[in-house]
């Protein structure tokens, strides 16, 4: 009994400090990932099972209570409600789905990664650690997902020491050869800091500013400048007819986060804006839940909130570039960016706004994130950021 106990105590400790590792914010770690589900087969009990999930997602979501805290102006207790509850799906999908049987095992976990990577538990499906195939199988593309798909599904056999080897090689190798994602040609993202003000400050002064930001930016080769969310606040025909004149007789292209209102809420988007035209490029298909997405809302007749676009224009065109759009929360899950590789897009754009996040490891985690799918795609990656 003392012995069922201690083993279950070390594998609850080694899933928090997999979570914790995995989603420091370093892509190079992102393969601590694949602990998860070896403490998960050799947990001896379901309730061992539930722990070690509660244990790795907690961990690797710590950052949350903090920024949701920050968002709101409040203290810690809405963001630790927010917290335990986002952990309810992953948990209770790998403790509903854990099995002593071995021959089933395998099925069942692949089954809990399934449920874990598309809606409706794909909403909240962070800490995936299907992520790592961008560290481990670089440039692999499919195969190199479909490979560390087989990996995970050996993790949970007993062959699991074998595979774990095997996987470990591919990661020291990736360790040793890992570059970075390649910066398209005349592209540029360009970071800010500029907090809560972002997209929250409309006045003529701040837009004056970032269209003299943007000018710099442009001085040398890049002609397409891209903008964190919500760099240009409210999108509306007074902005559109502003950053086209001072485009007017440029060959720049600016792509930046603008919020549209619409009649029962509004919509996080991307725009295009060149001399000629503004435009929507992208409408967010996977807003932050809870802070953003709140789907109850129409159920109580109450408007307000983010409309979430979910499965559309996955691949949008810019100055002749297919991309393929990365909204903050959508780098945290996984189905918004294997749903744009299904059409083989050019470049992947991530932007963000987390400023919200200050103390915590959220945007490098982000940006971890989109790095590692754009390592497994060998595709260009333009991120920018607010902080």
């Amino acid at each position: 009994m003392r012995r069922d106990y201690a083993q279950s105590v070390l594998l609850i400790a080694a899933s928090i400090i997999a979570g914790t590792v995995a989603w420091s914010g370093h892509v190079a770690l992102l393969p601590v990932a694949l602990t998860f589900p070896v403490l998960w087969r050799l947990a001896p009990t379901r309730l061992t099972a539930t722990f070690v999930a509660a244990g790795y997602f907690l961990a690797a979501s710590r950052g949350l209570p903090q920024s949701v805290a920050a968002f709101y102006a409040s203290d810690l207790r809405p963001g630790l409600l927010l917290w335990l509850c986002a952990s309810l799906g992953f948990v209770g999908v790998h403790a509903t789905l854990w099995t002593r049987s071995e021959r089933v095992r395998p099925f069942c976990y692949l089954a809990a990664a399934l449920l874990m990577a598309i809606p409706p538990f794909g909403i909240i499906g962070w800490a995936q650690p299907i992520t790592a195939a961008g560290v481990l199988f670089a440039g692999w593309g499919w195969w190199g997902l479909l490979a560390t798909t087989a990996g995970l599904i050996g993790l949970v056999t007993r062959m699991w020491p074998a595979v774990a080897i095997v996987l470990s090689g591919f990661w020291l190798w990736s360790a040793a050869f890992w570059t970075d994602p390649r910066l398209p040609e005349t592209w540029r993202g360009v970071d800010l800091e500029l907090g809560a003000s972002l997209g929250r400050d409309v006045s003529m002064i701040r837009h004056r500013d970032l269209i003299a930001m943007v000018m710099t930016q442009a001085s040398g080769e890049a002609r397409t400048i891209v903008l964190p969310e919500s760099a240009l606040g409210f999108w509306t025909p007074t902005v559109e007819r502003l950053w086209k004149d001072s485009l007017s007789g440029s060959e720049i292209t600016v792509t930046a986060g603008a919020t549209v209102v619409a009649a029962r809420g509004y919509d996080n988007v991307l725009v295009a804006i060149d001399e000629n035209s503004g435009h929507v490029l992208y409408r967010e298909r996977m807003p932050v839940p809870g802070s953003m997405w709140q789907p109850w809302r129409p159920l109580l007749g109450v408007s307000g909130g983010a409309r979430a676009h979910f499965f559309e224009n996955p691949i949008p065109t810019v100055v002749g570039r297919r991309i393929a759009p990365l909204i903050c929360y959508e780098q945290l899950i996984v189905w918004p960016v294997l749903q744009s590789m299904l059409h083989d897009p050019d470049i992947i754009v991530a932007v963000g706004n987390g400023w919200w996040t200050n103390g915590t490891s959220i945007v490098a985690i982000q940006r971890a994130s989109a790095k590692a799918w754009a390592r497994l795609f060998d595709k260009p990656l333009v991120i920018s950021f607010n902080t």
